[in-house]
């Protein structure tokens, strides 16, 4: 009733703007007054309790639930307000007290509710971004999905292309092979026909050469001629002069015919015409020179007699002949020279650096010195091959070979110095003439790199090694591969003596093959990855560089596995392609290590001779004695090249 009588005064007091003029409610006396203002009042008081509950109504519904979860609270405070009240001695002050407490601690958790109301706002809006970029992220999982589909069937595809290209590319493979094989019979078999004929050729020859001689005796011979038995007629002297005329075309038709066909000596056709050219003055000389003459005109073939006695113009058509088939060689006629026998006394065991330099743009991975010690090789990464030219201690650049489209791994000079074999990265191995900057011949036909090029022990042929696990002989006059050797392992090295090659592999076997039948005759075994092998200048020493750090001499005379091993504190091979040398007079050991500096061993003792350091920043690739055994040359990866000596 209180609370009543307290809300009506308050909407008395804000409805002050309704009420009558002069602010005062009209009498009690006057009925119809009252009640028109008491429901003003009435209305007042429904209306802002309507705006309220719809402003405060979530409030008020939590606040409702705090007064439900409280009426415990309140039960227990009437329980305790009962009992002193049964006893008598509480006060109503403190009733009162306690309520007020209660509507205080009301109105915080009123307060409360509010800032957990606000929270969850918060929070339910932080949940929705949440959940926004949940879905985004979804979004971004199903595309990614998507692509990921995308990608593997693409990749699958790709697959099944390299499959079938896999498979196309063996078949062609298989085909070469068999076409390999048909040119190579066909090749034997055209060489059997050329032989067979030029035997018939000279049965043939022999046969008319017989005749002519048998027609030559008989018409030397005294005897009635033939026109003069025919009776002397001058139809029958007609037909002798067609027979000897017509005789006398053929057999010199068949003295000049095989002149075309055989192989001529030029000096020894030019001593014959010069001595028939001048052999009437000779002859009206003395009979003695005469007779002289003769001797010495039959101690030649008829083959050559016939072309001497014919016009000078057959030298000339002959020597033509001769250097036109030459002219369409790969090999040129000072190829042809036997090589000199160079011959290495005592080697000088390098002191001291005799000149550093950066030799190349990228790495170096080999060096060769020429057999006239005067030249120098060098080849890399960089795809040439450098000319130095050794004098007075000091290298100076003489020219660069280009060609090559990848790097350079082996260098070889011919044993005349006038070309150079490469080996490279492009699969190939290229020849160089000394005067020319760009190959001769490039043979092409390995699968992967070729890691070594030699010149063998037979005249225009050389040897290739590569990491496809093949061995191919070629002849350079032809540029063709005339033998392959599958070995299946990664070949890293290879050596060529007489009737021999010697290859080294990564299956840590050295394998020795007999080059006129292409069969393994004999394995060795090493002890790591064989990364290198040399010869020394007799061919009875082999040396072989292995990743197990360790160099290995075999004595090839007993060819047995007995070796003679040579290690160093401190060595290490720095790749699978460190490269080993005998020095020209055997006695010493040579070989970079992985530290920079260059280790020599003395064979006579095994021990340890000298190290080369302070001169190389990174690992040695390779080195290289002088024939003259004077200078010593190391490179290594960094671009740099020393020349060394004992000087």
């Amino acid at each position: 009733m209180v609370d009543v009588t307290a809300n009506a005064r308050e909407v008395m007091s804000d409805s002050a703007g309704v009420l009558p003029r002069g602010g005062r409610l009209p009498a009690s006396g006057d009925g119809r007054s009252a009640e028109t203002w008491k429901g003003h009042i009435v209305r007042e008081l429904k209306h802002r309790d309507l705006s309220q509950h719809t402003m405060f109504q979530d409030l008020i519904r939590f606040y409702t639930q705090l007064l439900e979860k409280t009426s415990l609270t309140k039960g227990l405070l009437s329980s305790s307000i009962r009992r002193p009240r049964a006893a008598g001695s509480a006060p109503l002050s403190s009733l009162l007290q306690q309520r007020s407490q209660l509507k205080k601690t009301a109105g915080e958790l009123a307060y409360q509710v509010v800032e957990l109301q606000q929270q969850i706002k918060i929070k339910e809006g932080v949940l929705e971004e949440q959940h926004t970029r949940l879905l985004e992220e979804q979004r971004r999982l199903s595309g990614a999905s998507d692509t990921r589909l995308e990608l593997r069937a693409r990749v699958e595809l790709v697959q099944m292309q390299n499959a079938t290209l896999k498979e196309k590319y063996d078949n062609l493979l298989k085909e070469q092979r068999v076409a390999e094989t048909k040119l190579r019979e066909e090749k034997v078999r055209g060489e059997h026909l050329l032989a067979d004929m030029m035997k018939w050729k000279k049965q043939a020859a022999a046969r008319m050469n017989s005749r002519n001689e048998r027609r030559s005796r008989f018409l030397s011979a005294p005897h009635t001629p033939v026109h003069q038995s025919a009776g002397g007629t001058p139809a029958g002297r007609a037909m002798w002069s067609q027979t000897e005329i017509f005789l006398s075309f053929r057999a010199r038709e068949a003295h000049l015919a095989p002149v075309a066909r055989s192989k001529v000596n030029l000096d020894r056709i030019k001593r014959v015409c010069f001595s028939s050219s001048s052999a009437p003055s000779s002859r009206s000389a003395s009979p003695k020179n005469e007779k002289q003459d003769e001797a010495t005109e039959r101690r030649h073939t008829r083959l050559v007699r016939s072309a001497s006695a014919t016009s000078p113009r057959i030298l000339t058509s002959i020597k033509e002949l001769f250097e036109k088939r030459r002219g369409h060689s790969v090999c040129s006629l000072e190829e042809n020279l036997v090589s000199p026998v160079r011959i290495c006394v005592s080697a000088r065991v390098p002191a001291r650096a005799l000149q550093v330099l950066d030799a190349h743009e990228q790495d170096i991975n080999a060096v060769r010195f020429s057999s006239s010690s005067d030249l120098l090789a060098t080849g890399g990464t960089d795809k040439v091959i450098k000319l130095w030219e050794v004098r007075a201690g000091l290298l100076t650049h003489r020219g660069t070979l280009d060609g090559s489209t990848e790097g350079i791994t082996c260098i070889e000079f011919d044993p005349m110095g006038f070309r150079i074999l490469a080996a490279s990265y492009n699969k190939s191995a290229m020849l160089w003439q000394l005067g020319d900057s760009v190959p001769k011949v490039t043979l092409t036909g390995h699968s992967r790199k070729v890691t070594a090029a030699r010149f063998s022990s037979v005249l225009h042929q050389v040897v290739t090694g590569s990491g496809d696990g093949t061995i191919r002989l070629w002849d350079l006059q032809r540029a063709a591969c005339v033998r392959a050797v599958n070995v299946a392992k990664y070949c890293s090295d290879l050596v060529c003596s007489e009737n021999c090659i010697i290859s080294g592999h990564y299956d840590c076997q050295i394998r020795v093959w007999d080059s006129r039948a292409a069969s393994c005759v004999q394995m060795l075994p090493a002890q790591g990855k064989v990364t290198s092998l040399d010869l020394s200048s007799d061919h009875l020493q082999l040396l072989s560089c292995c990743r197990d750090d360790c160099l290995q001499l075999f004595d090839l005379r007993r060819w047995s596995s007995e070796r003679v091993s040579f290690r160093a504190d401190g060595f290490k091979c720095g790749s699978d392609s460190t490269k080993a040398v005998i020095s020209p007079d055997g006695c010493y050991l040579a070989a970079g290590s992985a530290d920079g500096a260059v280790y020599i061993w003395n064979v006579s003792t095994g021990k340890l001779e000298t190290r080369l350091p302070d001169k190389h920043s990174s690992s040695i690739s390779a080195v290289s004695w002088s024939l003259s055994g004077e200078y010593f040359v190391s490179v290594d990866k960094s671009k740099r090249a020393v020349l060394w000596s004992d000087i």
